[in-house]
């Protein structure tokens, strides 16, 4: 750890002199901000779809939860006289906070973007949905079940489970691919600052040489590069952060569209992430840099 940050310090604090070995323009300049800031702006997108997906994860989780719904299936004349006695099973039933049935309209409206506003609900043998509230304690799903179908024949209690589970799990499987998304841009933009240092080491072969002859030690001519090539990186990592957060302010919200999509952004502190993407682009910069500084020096022998 303290070779690591007097790494870091010399980086910064080291003899200046040395950041004239590397050309100060060039396509490998211009190649490293164009990658950095590139894969930057994915980053962030990555970063969003994760804290997005999280979001969305315990948004489904705390809905469905502490909700349940029973389904009243009978004949239409007997209905209203088995939702009744539902109604009293439920209001019996330890962990049961609420249990209202749903009113004609609120089903209409729950049918409606599937059928359209035009669908003649009474006129079709609907079920009878009755919402049902748990409390902190929650109620034996079980065990409602058996009395349910000893005392209203027609009653089917749904706890929501094979909807929550199926939908919690695909949002914690985005959430991995974010994550190995920002793990892949940060290979990605290794290799192509690699292939940027490798190039300019090359061109500057003969530089190398006249510094070796001076005296110069390979941590030096290293260090050179390394500098260079982090604050490349540092600055297109900051352009390509910047770019991807105003994309992002300009996403549609939820309220407005709806959807998953939509609510591909950040909330709160959450906005606050950005601001690391441009350290972890100089720190990639820095440690491929540093890798391939020192292997293609040895092998300038």
């Amino acid at each position: 750890m303290n070779a690591f940050l007097s790494r870091i310090r010399a980086l910064f604090d080291g003899d200046r002199a040395s950041h004239s070995v590397v050309p100060p323009s060039g396509y490998t300049a211009n190649l490293t901000v164009f990658t950095a800031a590139a894969m930057s702006f994915l980053a962030v997108f990555a970063i969003a779809l994760s804290v997005a997906t999280d979001r969305l994860a315990d948004h489904w989780a705390g809905e469905l939860a502490r909700t349940a719904t029973v389904r009243i299936s009978a004949p239409a004349d007997q209905v209203a006289a088995q939702t009744q006695a539902a109604l009293r099973v439920l209001e019996t039933t330890p962990g049961v906070a609420e249990a209202r049935a749903f009113e004609a309209e609120e089903q209409m409206a729950l049918l409606t973007p599937w059928f359209g506003p035009d669908l003649p609900v009474e006129t079709l043998p609907i079920p009878q949905l009755i919402e049902v509230v748990e409390d902190e304690q929650g109620l034996d799903a079980e065990g409602l079940k058996l009395r349910l179908a000893a005392e209203v024949p027609g009653a089917i209690f749904d706890d929501h489970t094979r909807w929550r589970r199926p939908l919690v799990a695909a949002a914690s499987r985005l959430q991995t691919l974010g994550l190995v998304s920002i793990v892949i841009i940060a290979g990605a933009t290794a290799a192509m600052i690699t292939l940027a240092a490798n190039s300019a080491l090359a061109a500057n072969a003969q530089i190398i040489g006249v510094l070796r002859l001076v005296g110069a030690r390979d941590i030096f001519i290293a260090r050179a590069f390394v500098r260079r090539f982090t604050f490349r990186a540092f600055a297109g990592g900051v352009l390509g952060a910047v770019l991807a957060t105003i994309a992002l302010l300009f996403l549609p919200n939820t309220e407005e569209a709806g959807g998953f999509l939509t609510g591909l952004s950040f909330v709160g502190w959450n906005w606050l992430l950005p601001l690391a993407v441009p350290f972890l682009a100089g720190f990639v910069a820095y440690a491929a840099t540093r890798f391939a500084a020192l292997r293609v020096l040895k092998g300038l022998t």
